[in-house]
């Protein structure tokens, strides 16, 4: 991403943040299709490539809905989802009620974190998994406790579970924050916490407590009442999706979701408008797709040896039909398949079933031909690229704040670039002189003049290495008061940031950008460099 916005401003100090797709002033993005469309992008808004990827070879597009076309209100989703969670701890499993007092930071945590649930650790990491952040509940761990506990062991941790849980989703930030919570609050109450609940226990309770929220509809009972507090409205998203099925693809949509709930958000985002400017919740959106898939169950729906049956939806009552692998079946009393009584092109929709039954209903042949997109690393994208080879795109709203920061931030990502070299040769004088004092002969008066000298550099490097981490932990803070950058930890990329260079062939802010670029474009990677070229080749 780095090597990417020096190209994409022409390599000058001219700003990236174009009309084009700006957030400010709520002007809204043109559609590449449009006539005002085709021009500069703002960098907020581009797609980023990391694998070739050629859209003249994508037959069909899809797309995940939650937190992928649906991006929700972090402020007020995952509070909702926080709250429920701890009601279902105090009242479900058991939990002190003065935990119904505790109240939510939604800036705190961010993707790309590990849960240590044997120790109560909060760990980030590069792309090595090397810890670099650590705390314990809301207490920063000394460097000397992280290389104690994660840095001095013969056979190197690989950080997945059972011991270890990966934030990777948004959904999971709430979590993740009462898990923080609860930590302190065992390590600060040992007499309220129930005797044998140790920290991986308290994380299972979480998760058992987040499941309750999702299977008794409380959070979507929620939502369903009044979407526009709880999702962003994307008025891009219908474009976008004509601009592909006029190019002459096929647009599906597969998602976890079950009908009822799918139905309202997709009118919420696609919906028409009564003359009041209320929204009719009817079926209109599914004019966008070609096939709808609820209740996936991914990422087991990618699985080639899932054998889960596939029910058609009937609209309007929610009933589930069987049938033969998406075709119609008679139903019993009836000597004939129940047929629908929309148009063969009309879109279908259906619960569950496999990726096979989805390349069946879409006509695919190679799964190369399909181009899918997601929000969530493991459940979209890692499935079906890796065991499927479809082509991903994944969705990163973090993005649009990250790039902003790169770019106001480049002048002193120089400095500590420049501060670091500095440091690096003064050592080397450093080491030079202490090798010459140790093993070089030489008068009294030279070996003094050698040591005043040697005390000078180290002083020096001190002042160097002092005015270099206070500028690094300041430029760290600008990003997350506690995490920092999403995509670095310390110089290197941080562990999700390597997650999305191996699995995403594509990675954006917003599923929505896909309207600002032709359907057939021809995405390509910049340059990979090596340390070695860094010195010789001009960036």
């Amino acid at each position: 991403m780095e090597k990417g916005y020096e190209t994409a401003v022409g390599g000058d100090n001219s700003s990236p943040f174009s009309h084009m797709g700006s957030t400010d002033g709520g002007q809204q993005p043109c559609v590449w299709s449009s006539p005002q469309g085709g021009c500069k992008i703002d960098i907020r808004k581009q797609i980023f490539c990391n694998r070739s990827l050629n859209m003249k070879n994508i037959l069909a597009v899809g797309f995940d809905m939650d937190y992928t076309l649906a991006q929700y209100k972090p402020e007020t989703f995952e509070s909702l989802a926080y709250d429920g969670t701890v009601r279902k701890l105090v009242y479900d499993l058991g939990y002190p009620r003065e935990l119904l007092d505790w109240s939510f930071d939604w800036t705190y945590m961010v993707r790309g974190l590990v849960l240590d649930k044997k120790r109560g650790n909060i760990l980030k990491m590069d792309r090595h998994k090397y810890v670099k952040v650590a705390y314990h509940g809301f207490k920063e761990l000394s460097k000397e406790d992280k290389v104690g506990t994660y840095g001095n062991t013969l056979i190197r941790d690989s950080f997945d579970e059972p011991d270890y849980a990966l934030i990777d989703t948004l959904f999971s930030l709430a979590e993740a924050y009462l898990f923080a919570q609860l930590v302190d609050f065992k390590d600060k109450n040992l007499e309220k916490i129930a005797k044998g609940a140790d920290y991986s226990v308290m994380y299972k309770d979480v998760r058992a407590a987040v499941d309750l929220c999702h299977r008794d509809g409380t959070l979507k009972q929620m939502v369903a009442k009044d979407p526009k507090r709880y999702i962003n409205e994307d008025t891009t998203i219908v474009p976008m999706l004509k601009m592909l099925r006029d190019s002459g693809r096929a647009t599906f949509l597969v998602t976890n979701s079950l009908w009822d709930y799918t139905n309202i958000v997709m009118n919420f985002l696609c919906g028409s408008r009564a003359l009041d400017g209320s929204r009719k919740c009817n079926f209109d959106w599914l004019q966008y797709f070609d096939v709808v898939i609820t209740g996936s169950a991914k990422p087991s729906f990618f699985h080639e040896g899932n054998r889960a049956n596939l029910f058609e939806v009937e609209h309007e009552s929610g009933m589930l039909l069987n049938t033969d692998n998406g075709s119609p079946m008679a139903q019993v009393g009836s000597s004939s398949p129940r047929l629908s009584l929309k148009g063969d092109k009309a879109c279908r929709v259906f619960q569950g079933g496999s990726v096979g039954h989805l390349h069946k209903l879409l006509s695919i042949e190679s799964s190369s031909q399909v181009l899918y997109v997601g929000d969530h690393i493991y459940g979209d994208i890692l499935r079906s690229k890796k065991v499927l080879g479809w082509r991903t795109m994944l969705v990163v709203p973090e993005l649009e704040r990250e790039v902003e920061l790169l770019w106001e931030l480049r002048d002193t990502r120089k400095q500590l670039r420049k501060l670091r070299n500095e440091r690096d040769l003064i050592e080397d004088k450093i080491h030079h002189l202490k090798w010459s004092l140790k093993f070089e002969d030489t008068s009294a008066d030279e070996k003094q003049k050698l040591s005043s000298e040697y005390n000078a550099l180290e002083s020096e490097r001190d002042g160097v290495r002092i005015t270099h981490q206070d500028a690094q932990r300041e430029c760290h803070k600008m990003f997350h008061k506690i995490w920092g950058q999403l995509m670095k930890t310390g110089y290197q990329n941080s562990r999700f940031a390597h997650q999305v260079e191996r699995f995403a062939c594509l990675y954006t802010s917003q599923v929505s950008n896909l309207s600002l670029y032709s359907p057939d474009k021809y995405y390509r990677p910049s340059e990979d460099y090596m340390p070695h070229e860094f010195d010789i080749i001009p960036l």
